[in-house]
């Protein structure tokens, strides 16, 4: 058999719990690793003081408008990979993967020059007080100098598990996540140089991360990375744009709802915006775990839908449902019982624990949630069903939060902001619901 008819019988044949697990979980361990390196982060940091704390929340926001880019790119091109791999075409996925992967390089450096030239306004607009100003600069700085890195980075890791090809995936990121807590703990911890520090760490791992999936991708997977392969043809660019939007919106909602979350916590202090900024990270970290599952379903449900194995991506929507619930389950149930001690964990001043304790309580409640948008919105996006899963993506990323954060701190105070997002999380689960019930009930068994 050749490479493309054995990767065929293994997307199509292996029962479908197995195949998931089996590309899920190195997607997990990279995901899990990443959010370590996140909460790394703000451990090292947090022992700065608040103001130092709070800046890794304003740059988790801009970790996420880079992020936008490259999620729709790699979602976007990946959808695509997959399908051409399926249809055993791969001229057609080289195309799709070098001209996410070169676009995605042009469009870091873009931002990154652009970020760089109006640092300071940027980070006042993403929510910096006049205390937390210096520090987010210091680490915002290196954080748009790898953006390019960044972003080149998650295109390739993207197109490598829609590939198949999860755990070189896994090697790339991991390896950086791993270098990135080192780094934080000589430059930060040893060094004393501060956020400066941590933001260092960030670049360099990134840059390592970059190298690494570029190796990976060169020897392992199917598709190649060529100058002489970016498209000329503005239908695929039309077709990564349209397949990725959703992506881009959750993660650039997600950019503006931190901004938004940051603006409205300036009233009650950089304690307060620390202290939300350890919850988002530690919500996040526990998504990833919980939901990481899900990131190998993508590839089984894009492959077989595009096969027409349409039972086997149903079996796989009900067991990423199934099996996120019972481990974010799990996972919420520590969060709520141990609020204190884990906000205490990355912040020890009085004020951020007692606000960070609320709103990690009512966050464990919302993660419960998840699994039921979480996974539809993987489905349809997966299957290039785009209009629905930008829909889907809206919601728990803008539409719904930013107006919950608005008027929940007009009318509740400080109190209305700590529960904004775990009460979108419910609203979106529940809306989320009957898209699943349609596609089970709707999609032909063959």
């Amino acid at each position: 058999m050749t490479k493309a008819e054995l990767h065929y019988e293994k997307m199509t044949k292996t029962p479908v719990a197995r195949l998931i697990v089996t590309l899920g979980i190195p997607t997990t361990i990279s995901m899990l690793i990443t959010g370590i390196y996140n909460m790394a982060d703000t451990y090292f940091v947090g022992e700065l003081g608040e103001s130092a704390q709070a800046a890794t929340g304003i740059l988790f926001t801009l970790q996420a408008i880079i992020q936008a880019v490259a999620f729709m790119l790699g979602h976007g091109s990946g959808s695509f990979v997959s399908k051409a791999l399926a249809d055993k075409n791969t001229e057609e996925a080289t195309t799709y993967a070098s001209t996410s992967f070169y676009v995605g390089i042009g469009a870091g450096a873009v931002l990154s020059t652009l970020g760089l030239l109006f640092l300071e306004p940027f980070m006042r607009l993403l929510g910096s007080t006049e205390t937390i100003l210096p520090h987010a600069c210091d680490y915002g700085m290196w954080v748009l100098i790898s953006c390019p890195f960044m972003i080149g980075s998650l295109v390739l890791n993207n197109n490598l598990r829609y590939e198949g090809k999860a755990f070189y995936a896994m090697f790339g990121l991991s390896t950086g996540g791993l270098l990135n807590i080192l780094g934080d703990y000589i430059f930060v911890k040893r060094c004393g140089m501060g956020v400066y520090g941590a933001g260092l760490a960030t670049a360099i791992s990134q840059m390592v991360s970059f190298v690494i999936l570029v190796l990976m991708y060169i020897f392992q997977a199917q598709s190649r990375l060529s100058l002489r392969a970016i498209s000329r043809r503005f239908h695929i660019y039309k077709g990564i744009l349209k397949v990725g939007f959703p992506s881009f919106v959750r993660q650039g909602l997600a950019s503006l709802s931190g901004g938004l979350l940051n603006n409205l916590c300036k009233p009650f202090g950089d304690a307060a915006i620390a202290a939300m900024s350890v919850v988002n990270r530690y919500s996040g970290l526990l998504m990833c775990v919980g939901l990481g599952i899900g990131q190998g379903f993508q590839p089984v449900a894009a492959f077989n839908y595009q096969a027409k194995h349409y039972r086997r991506v149903k079996q796989g929507l009900l067991f990423t449902t199934w099996f996120g619930a019972a481990f974010v389950g799990i996972l919420s149930i520590g969060g709520f019982l141990f609020a204190e001690e884990i906000v205490f964990m990355f912040q020890e001043a009085q004020e951020v624990v007692k606000i960070g304790a609320v709103a990690l309580r009512a966050a464990s409640v919302g993660l419960l949630f998840l699994p039921l948008s979480v996974p539809v919105n993987m489905l349809y996006q997966s299957i290039r069903k785009a209009g629905i899963a930008t829909l889907l993506s809206l919601m728990r990323s803008g539409v719904i939060l930013m107006p919950v954060l608005v008027i929940g701190a007009h009318f509740g105070g400080l109190f209305g902001i700590q529960i904004a997002q775990p009460l979108t999380d419910v609203i979106t689960g529940l809306i989320s619901l009957p898209f699943m019930l349609w596609f089970l009930r709707k999609t032909p068994d063959a």
